[in-house]
């Protein structure tokens, strides 16, 4: 088995199927099929799977035309029937990994994909994990729900562990631009996993266990939330000092070495770093030790909506204002710049604690035209308002939360009666800058 599918792998006559058709695994299913192999998609939301079927894209940087060539031309397909995962060589589950309401490893998507995977499971395939996860679950949670078909790991089938590094609407990253970590659960795995990955990505870096590869990307994003953590704390202190955050970052990173910068925010975004330490800290947990470090900066991190409706309450309150009756205009519900990716957004927080205040709320995006619903908020039916001056002078307050490149600060700001500003977007703003708060 191992050297047929190695063989397969070699000629990229090998089927790759990719489970979860959204921000991850739409673009791992391009690379492989720029690289020559032919794929299918899976996923339980069938009306993600009959738009690409009719050759439509529902993610920015992936585009239609692409699409519709790639099903046209018999490179790709996408199926919402799992009991198809037979086909595909091999299998690359790519779901999602939320937090429960008690912040604790939500794994069901997970479970019931290796469910699925094992009910499909014939000799000669190769299993890849690539969801964010804590380090044991591929080995302690997929692969028992594997070997129910019966079928032996390194023997008649393989299973690997290989994180998504996925950054979406960055264009100098795409999926095949970053070099992929990949950890077998046994030596045949390992070799077949990077024999896989080899074509599709720039480089390919071998680890020494499925765990390593997981403890590295929980690692990765650790590193993030702690360092975004230091400096939303940093800019609660300097703004009670009067100091601008923004102007301090700017003069430390001129340093060439030994620093990093990082940015504040009204909260993390995305849907790795506001959750992937919480998976290291429930693993602490479960092991008898306190990961204090990580959990405090995610409190921070969670809090920082709060104290962006604080700024925004005392702002309001300056101009013998309320929020309750205040219309306020929410702008940017992607959790980052110039993206479609509404994932864990700090913006639906913003929205969810205006709407308990009674403010009347509005929002513009120009990535996402109406507001999806979210799994933990309550999200008001909103389309994106056009920004026009009428609009803007009518609103009480406009709320700043992602700072897409599309919009014209300077106008914002000529129009608006005042502006609260979590991003630093207005620096460039010369005139009415007196209507500016930072928060």
């Amino acid at each position: 088995m191992f050297e047929q599918l190695k063989q397969q792998i070699q000629e990229k006559k090998a089927r790759v199927g990719v489970v979860g058709l959204g921000y991850v695994g739409l673009p791992l299913i391009r690379a492989f099929i720029s690289a020559g192999f032919r794929a299918i998609g899976f996923d339980v939301d069938d009306a993600k799977v009959q738009q690409l079927r009719a050759g439509k894209s529902y993610i920015g940087h992936i585009p239609s035309e692409w699409i519709a060539d790639c099903v046209q031309s018999g490179r790709f397909d996408a199926t919402s029937d799992m009991g198809r995962l037979s086909e595909p060589d091999a299998i690359l589950i790519c779901v999602p990994t939320p937090l429960s309401d008690a912040r604790d490893p939500d794994l069901s998507f997970v479970e019931s994909t290796a469910d699925y995977i094992g009910k499909a499971l014939r000799p000669g395939q190769l299993v890849v994990l690539e969801s964010t996860t804590y380090p044991g679950t591929t080995r302690d949670v997929v692969l028992p729900l594997l070997q129910q078909s019966g079928l032996q790991v390194g023997e008649d089938f393989f299973l690997a562990y290989s994180p998504e590094r996925e950054d979406p609407g960055n264009p100098q990253f795409a999926a095949s631009n970053i070099p992929k970590v990949v950890g077998g659960m046994d030596p045949r795995s390992a070799e077949l996993a990077v024999s896989l990955y080899k074509y599709a990505v720039v480089q390919v870096v071998p680890v020494s266990s499925c765990e390593v590869a997981e403890a590295c990307k929980i690692l990765e994003n650790t590193y993030r939330s702690v360092n975004i953590g230091m400096v939303n704390e940093l800019k609660m202190v300097f703004d009670r000092l009067g100091i601008d955050v923004w102007e301090v970052i700017d003069a430390a990173k001129t340093k060439p070495f030994g620093f990093q910068a990082f940015y504040p925010g009204p909260g993390l975004g995305g849907h790795c770093i506001p959750i992937d330490p919480f998976y290291l800290s429930w693993l602490a947990r479960k092991n008898g030790l306190s990961a204090r470090f990580i959990e405090l900066a995610g409190e921070i991190n969670t809090w920082m909506p709060d104290y962006v409706i604080d700024r925004v309450i005392e702002a309001l309150n300056e101009q013998g204002k309320a929020v309750r009756g205040s219309r306020i205009c929410i702008l940017g519900v992607a959790y980052k710049k110039d993206v479609d990716d509404p994932r864990e957004s700090p913006s639906f927080a913003l929205i969810d604690r205006l709407q308990q205040r009674g403010a009347i709320l509005s929002y513009n995006d120009p990535h996402i035209p109406r507001l999806p619903r979210m799994r933990h908020y309550d999200v008001p039916d909103l389309k994106s308002t056009p920004l026009d001056a009428e609009f803007l002078a009518s609103q009480d307050c406009v709320l700043i939360s992602t700072d897409h490149s599309a919009y014209d600060y300077d106008f914002i700001v000529r129009h608006a009666p005042l502006v609260v500003d979590t991003r630093n977007a207005t620096k460039n703003v010369k005139s009415g800058r007196e209507k500016i708060r930072k928060a």
